[in-house]
């Protein structure tokens, strides 16, 4: 389907408020990733916390810009919010093992329910599979 029979199928204020959804959770993945990749002293003493090694936070960093990559190209975005799904399943059983306040955990699933909220609102293929009926 191509973008512009897509587009059509998706109103203007639901194409508009899923961009400024998933753009706003994209700018803070990018931030997140950079941060760790970079290995900020903050972010790696925070993963540390949590039960994972120095070492891994440049992979997950890498990982985690890779996934928010997949996300943002269209033609693969819902492959990107599947890993970024999967990825926030990781960082909250991560929180929920170390005994982290609950904000922590519920940030992960409430970034992981903003994902998808973005892209249903974008996308109409995914309106189709999974129609809400009200």
């Amino acid at each position: 389907m191509d973008t512009a029979i897509q587009s059509s199928s998706v109103s203007k204020g639901s194409l508009w408020a899923g961009r400024v959804i998933s753009g706003l959770v994209v700018l803070f993945m990018l931030f997140d990733s950079i941060t760790k990749i970079a290995k900020v002293q903050q972010v790696v003493d925070a993963t540390v916390r949590i039960g994972f090694s120095a070492s891994t936070v440049w992979g997950i960093g890498i990982t985690l810009l890779v996934c928010v990559a997949l996300y943002v190209i269209p033609q693969t975005s819902v492959l990107g919010a599947i890993l970024l799904t999967g990825y926030l399943g990781g960082a909250t059983a991560a929180n929920v093992r170390a005994s982290t306040p609950l904000f922590n955990t519920a940030f992960a699933v409430g970034f992981g329910i903003l994902i998808w909220l973005g892209l249903y609102l974008r996308e109409a293929r995914l309106r189709a599979l999974i129609p809400l009926r009200g």
